[in-house]
């Protein structure tokens, strides 16, 4: 099914469109038009409510936890220069608009004149979208009045792509060839009729077909709501009218943007940091340093001197630097507004080919998203100096996730995947937030302990804060969490986290503490996980989480007894 819009008839009450004031050019560029600011007003509340409901649509529908309750995905509009006109607000802020880059390569390869009614492209090629294969995107043009005026998008996290292991991803893969199914910009369906053949080759070659193909529907679902609803919106205002809205929006929110910069001072600000490893080479630390330049009205976020890509996983694309400078970006500039491409206008970034943030192919991208945590803080830590107060001390620093697969007792698989929150750093004037997910995660969500329990064989014992894990000081790092589970099942497990030192951007705050966790086998015997060895660890293999908790320098009294008396800290 595929959805074109069609513009009513005039009626004697005139136009959709009612000008009264501002004269902006259409998204085309091509003429100037004026524009009603209440038309405005509408049209923004309504592509950031469509983004949303494309969103609500696709949870209902998915059939992967991952999706319907971590809610790691994200849904949005893009337009016919693969520009964001709007994005779903939730899920995770390093898909922060980037889903114009897999559109580009599809408008580029078939041109819009190559793109019919009832299309659905999907998308996750490694050199293209530089993530891990399982987040894969699924786009549909919307038409109005016989031409392609925009595309529907979602990319959502899927439970498997047939890679060599099952999970967020190893640290024994080289190459993206070992990592899953790449699809390049690939028709699913076209002109609604869908392509048997390369459906079969996703049901053949994925461990959990059903849900594979579940979370496809359900991802094409939410880009036909959102083509049917933009649709709607053209056919009550006309398309100039919408594209001249947008292009208002969009400088109004390059305004706001480029006034806060321009109020930081001019200068260049460095900063550097470390993970521990790669989780293949225990003993090599990786460089994580940055370069931010404020000029004016504009930042430049410079990672020339970032370490080079590593032989494993730990590598992303173009887009996982471009992912953490903007999270940074968002996070200092409008972190509550909504996200549109007149964001990131004010925002450069310098980023050379066969960098840890910018690998070359055929890099193996299956943990793209550790160092970025890192990367963020470090850009934060860089800018320190100019925005005191607002730079808190870095946060738990990883993706706090883990996965546990292997068979039931019929014989069939099961996956648990599940995301942990840790400590945030202290803040300038009180202390950091406890059991928060990364920087990276924003509102994704673990999963539920009923849940866990009803589907998967593990029994959850604990799920709870790591008591004095914050550290002290005048203002400490949030708690870390501290799951227990029983395995009722062998299996095997993999933890997704990464160590890091970095100095305190503070004097007298204290970095975030990471989560603990402890499983124990259907035995009895106990082992703590950790993210010094590497990842993806067999079953019953003993491992640590977590970096100790910072020294403890004096405090003040009153506030450790307030600790104290809330449960966070211990006496000191």
């Amino acid at each position: 099914m595929y959805y074109t819009a069609v513009t009513p008839p005039r009626t004697a009450f005139g136009s959709p469109t009612l000008p009264l004031q501002g004269r902006v050019e259409d998204a085309s560029g091509e003429r100037p038009m004026t524009i009603n600011p209440i038309t405005v007003e509408v049209v923004r509340n309504a592509i950031n409510a469509y983004a949303d409901e494309m969103a609500t649509a696709l949870c209902k529908s998915a059939y992967n936890m991952m999706i319907y309750e971590v809610r790691d995905f994200c849904c949005g509009l893009i337009d016919t220069q693969a520009r964001m006109i709007s994005q779903n607000r939730g899920g995770l802020p390093i898909f922060l608009a980037d889903l114009g880059i897999a559109v580009k390569d599809g408008i580029e390869r078939y041109g819009l004149a190559g793109f019919a009614p009832g299309d659905v492209i999907i998308m996750n090629h490694g050199l293209v979208c530089g993530q891990h294969l399982n987040n894969v995107v699924i786009y549909a043009p919307c038409f109005h009045e016989g031409r392609v005026v925009a595309f529907a998008a979602s990319r959502a996290h899927w439970v498997d792509i047939g890679g060599s292991r099952v999970g967020f991803g190893s640290v024994e893969t080289t190459e993206i060839y070992q990592e899953g199914l790449q699809f390049r910009s690939l028709k699913i369906y076209e002109a609604g009729k869908r392509n048997e053949t390369l459906w079969q080759i996703i049901h053949d070659n994925v461990r959990f077909a059903d849900a594979a193909l579940g979370d496809l529907r359900a991802q094409i679902a939410a880009c036909q709501l959102g083509n049917r609803r933009y649709g709607e919106l053209l056919a009550r205002y006309g398309s100039d009218a919408v594209a001249a809205a947008i292009a208002t929006i969009w400088d109004n929110t390059e305004r706001e943007a480029r006034a806060f910069i321009a109020k930081m001072p001019d200068g260049v600000y460095e900063a550097e940091s470390f993970l521990d490893n790669d989780g293949r080479t225990l003993d090599v630390k990786l460089r994580i340093k940055v370069r931010v330049i404020i000029d004016g009205s504009r930042m430049v976020v410079d990672f020339s001197g970032m370490n080079d890509q590593v032989p494993g996983p730990t590598n992303s694309g173009y887009s996982g630097g471009l992912a953490a400078a903007r999270v940074a970006f968002k996070c200092l500039t409008l972190p509550h507004a909504s996200v549109n491409e007149g964001c990131f206008r004010p925002l450069e970034i310098t980023l050379p080919a066969g960098k840890l943030l910018n690998a070359r192919p055929p890099a193996a991208l299956g943990l793209w998203s550790i160092p970025l945590p890192t990367v963020i803080d470090t850009i934060l830590k860089a800018l320190a100096p100019a925005l005191p107060d607002r730079i808190p001390a870095a946060h738990k620093g990883d993706m706090g996730g883990c996965s546990f697969s292997g068979f039931r007792p019929d014989g069939r698989r099961f996956l648990l995947m599940n995301i942990f929150g840790g400590g945030w750093g202290g803040r300038p004037r009180e202390d950091g937030e406890s059991a928060s997910v990364s920087i990276c995660q924003g509102d994704v969500r673990n999963a539920p302990v009923e849940l866990q329990e009803m589907q998967y064989p593990f029994l959850i014992e604990r799920f709870a804060l790591r008591q004095d894990s914050g550290g002290a000081g005048r203002h400490r790092g949030g708690l870390g969490v501290e799951p227990h589970q029983r395995e009722l099942r062998a299996h095997q497990g993999s933890a997704l986290g990464a160590q890091r030192r970095q100095a305190r951007r503070r004097q007298r705050s204290r970095s975030g503490a990471p989560r603990r966790r402890r499983t124990k086998a259907p035995q009895g015997d106990e082992r703590a996980d950790g993210a010094r060895r590497p990842p993806h660890l067999p079953h019953r293999r003993r491992r640590r989480l977590g970096r100790p908790a910072p020294a403890r320098p004096q405090r003040d009294r009153r506030r450790c007894c307030q600790g104290v008396r809330v449960g966070g800290g211990g006496a000191e």
